[in-house]
């Protein structure tokens, strides 16, 4: 994945930008349409036999879709759901959709977020880039009676029961434009029709406040956990390969740690070269980035997994939500 332009972000202006801006416009015009067509009927929309929960964006990048869609299939699970999820399988390179994922499924053919979701949930999962084939194969092949989408909130193919947007909390919407010239999928006027709005970070009137935590380190090669200040005093190497790699940085920062960041392109595949620092120094990532280094995993390799803290008014809110539509 590129970097993202820099004009997204901040007040800067370049070439680029203002030849990206035009095509900006039309995005919005297509986008528009495209969304009156599929709520008019043209275009048809599946019903899945259960209750289906969107968690998506209206933005381009990172802002904390994954470890919500964690925290919450738990949560159903704890309040008697069996969840069900999907997701779009990106960077797998499956010869065939949907698959289904396992938490020791190979990364390469299904993506590095699915193998991570299905290892940390213990859920059933299915992949594919055509959202309602991959919830039919799911309930084809497994008992559940609610299905979470990781992702997904533009894919107006599948009829959707709860729509939950998350917002980067530090980014928000940035310059306001849509893709290109801007990291918009939609207007933030969108997010007037979703059921909750999550903001990773401080929340504003209407938005639930989700807090991202990285309290310990898990050795990938002997499974021993740490409190992350156990490492305070020592230099260590932070590797992020994901959408918002600096928020994972401040994260340990955050803890006191000495770090040598190391910032790679979103769900890039390490091999082992990429963890030769020269050193002896632990090395810390995120667990996405965990999935795809397990095979050359060492002593010095840390994986530090990502807890979400959120109010009990969020929680109570799905609940309700789907106890109406279920």
């Amino acid at each position: 994945m590129k970097a993202t332009p820099t004009y997204w972000y901040s007040e800067e202006k370049s070439l680029s930008y203002y030849l990206l801006v035009p095509v900006s416009w039309l995005m919005c015009i297509i986008i528009w349409v495209r969304r009156v067509l599929y709520r008019v009927g043209i275009f048809r929309r599946y019903r899945a036999a259960v209750p289906v929960i969107i968690i998506g964006n209206i933005t381009a990048g990172g802002s904390g879709k994954t470890p919500l869609v964690i925290w919450l299939a738990r949560f159903l699970k704890d309040n008697g759901y069996s969840p069900g999820i999907v997701s779009r399988g990106y960077g797998g390179e499956a010869k065939t959709w949907p698959q289904q994922v396992r938490g020791d499924s190979d990364y390469v053919v299904v993506g590095d977020e699915a193998v991570m979701i299905a290892a940390r949930t213990e859920c059933p999962m299915a992949v594919g880039p055509d959202r309602p084939q991959v919830v039919k194969s799911l309930l084809d092949h497994h008992d559940v009676n609610v299905i979470i989408s990781d992702d997904g909130l533009q894919h107006y193919a599948l009829q959707r029961d709860i729509e939950i947007a998350v917002v980067n909390g530090e980014r928000r919407f940035g310059n306001g434009h849509c893709l290109p010239a801007g990291p918009l999928r939609e207007k933030p006027a969108r997010l007037d029709e979703v059921d909750i709005i999550v903001v990773n970070g401080k929340g504003e009137r209407r938005e639930h406040p989700m807090t991202v935590n990285n309290p310990f380190a898990v050795n990938m090669l002997t499974a021993e956990t740490k409190r992350l200040r156990a490492f305070v005093g020592d230099k260590v190497h932070a590797v992020a390969g994901v959408g918002h790699p600096d928020r994972f940085f401040d994260s340990l920062c955050s803890c006191d740690l000495d770090i040598e960041a190391h910032e790679f392109a979103d769900h890039h595949r390490f091999i082992e070269a990429d963890m030769d620092f020269s050193d002896d120094l632990p090395v810390l990532m995120t667990e996405k980035d965990a999935v795809k280094c397990v095979r050359f995993s060492s002593e010095k390799m840390w994986c530090v997994p990502a807890n979400v803290e959120l109010g009990n008014a969020f929680g109570q809110r799905v609940l309700t939500l789907l106890e109406k539509r279920s």
